[in-house]
């Protein structure tokens, strides 16, 4: 099945273009700058790169259709036309307790889209504008909408529920749901793999480690808990998102700096987290250098992170009552090695062990970076949301076709 993967947000496109039944991927590429000058196309495949820049600025429409115009271009294309795209599959941020899987696009499910909007203000709405955009451009042809939340309907209330008056979440729905469901689920079921075992006997935490991070303990198959809450602020310290904190310190801040909700919102979402304790970075990378040149503030910054991922794989382990695994993803838990060292190295006592030179050979590979006496396997496994993405794309609409 030809697919179009599409993951809109506020001012950027990204696609793929999958073939599942020969050879997977064929080209991918990033529209940016969309809304504002300067809008940029880049275009990737068969190894090459193909970049270009509208002299205009342009919308969430224009976007796709410059994506798809570079996929039939008769020089870089991969189409011979549009009308070749037999589905659509979207990235959805967040579906709320409505999809626990994913869905079929009619207008239901748009209107349910729509109603969390209150819940991911910043991404849900671009979302919808690349639904809406395809359904005005490739008309009838089918969309899936694929939830980052729908992997993690499967916690206990007892694991999603805040200690608030519960009327809050009658109400509003404030509760824990968790984001990176499509990459914990890739890369648990793809540990299993590796192992060789069901992955319904399996015990397995999963480090997705990019500049937003989050940790999940995948029991049975099943996420029954995560570390991002009611919004992806909730958790690990990240790039820019300052995670864990005590929410009077929120309050705090309001009262002594009067900043308004929305400027504190920004402060916590985009000024915190390595980049704020550091003041040098959001990028882990630039982190370990500044640290390594003798910048404090570079090296405290680098122990928080380190410290807080330790933290929540120690906490998930006692959850499940015990692990098989832990399987780092993501830019930093796919490519630093180092980073892997550091978090690990307090966990040796639960039997967490790896092998420093297998550690250091997994860069942006599959590996089994454990020593031979370890009680708990370590895992380095790139993920690969958009392969999940097509998959459930293609199993969705191949019951209606």
């Amino acid at each position: 099945m030809i697919i179009l993967i599409l993951n809109s947000g506020s001012s950027s496109v990204k696609y793929q273009l999958w073939d599942t039944e020969n050879g997977g991927m064929k080209a991918k590429g990033l529209v940016s700058r969309i809304g504002i000058d300067g809008p940029m196309l880049e275009h990737y495949v068969g190894g090459k790169k193909y970049k270009f820049t509208p002299n205009e600025i342009i919308d969430h429409k224009k976007g796709i259709e410059l994506a798809l115009n570079a996929l039939v271009d008769s020089e870089y294309g991969v189409l011979e036309n549009i009308d070749s795209i037999e589905a659509v599959g979207h990235r959805v941020v967040h579906g709320g307790e409505a999809f626990a899987k994913s869905a079929l696009i009619d207008d239901e499910v748009i209107k349910a889209i729509r109603e969390c909007i209150p819940l991911a203000p910043l991404h849900n709405p671009p979302n919808l504008i690349g639904i809406e955009a395809c359904k005005e451009i490739l008309k009838n042809i089918p969309q899936v909408a694929v939830f980052d939340t729908a992997f993690h309907q499967t916690m206990e209330p007892y694991a999603y529920i805040y200690a608030i008056p519960y009327e809050m979440y009658e109400k509003y729905r404030i509760r824990r749901y968790g984001f990176h469901g499509t990459s914990h689920y890739y890369v648990a079921n793809r540990a299993a793999e590796m192992l060789g075992q069901p992955i319904e006997k399996l015990k397995i935490i999963t480090a997705h480690l990019g500049n937003g991070a989050s940790i999940a303990a995948v029991d049975g198959g099943k996420s029954v808990d995560t570390s991002m809450g009611f919004t992806p602020l909730e958790g690990l310290v990240m790039g820019t998102r300052c995670g864990d904190i005590d929410p009077a310190v929120v309050l705090f801040i309001i009262k002594q700096t009067e900043l308004s909700p929305q400027e504190t919102d920004n402060l916590l979402n985009k000024k915190s987290g390595l980049r704020g304790i550091s003041g040098v970075s959001s990028d882990f990378r630039d982190i370990l250098e500044a640290a390594a040149s003798g910048n404090e503030r570079a090296k405290l910054a680098r122990d928080v992170y380190v410290y807080r991922i330790g933290k929540y794989i120690g906490a998930y382990i006692a959850a499940m009552g015990g692990a098989d695994a832990v399987v780092f993803t993501a830019g930093a838990g796919e490519n630093s090695p180092i980073l892997r060292k550091m978090v690990l190295e307090k966990l040796n006592f639960f039997g967490l062990e790896i092998d420093d030179e297998k550690n250091e050979a997994a860069v942006g590979v599959e590996a089994d970076i454990s020593s031979e006496s370890a009680k708990i396997k370590t895992l380095v496994i790139p993920t690969n949301e958009e392969l999940v993405i097509a998959q459930e794309t293609e199993r969705i609409v191949g019951k209606i076709l």
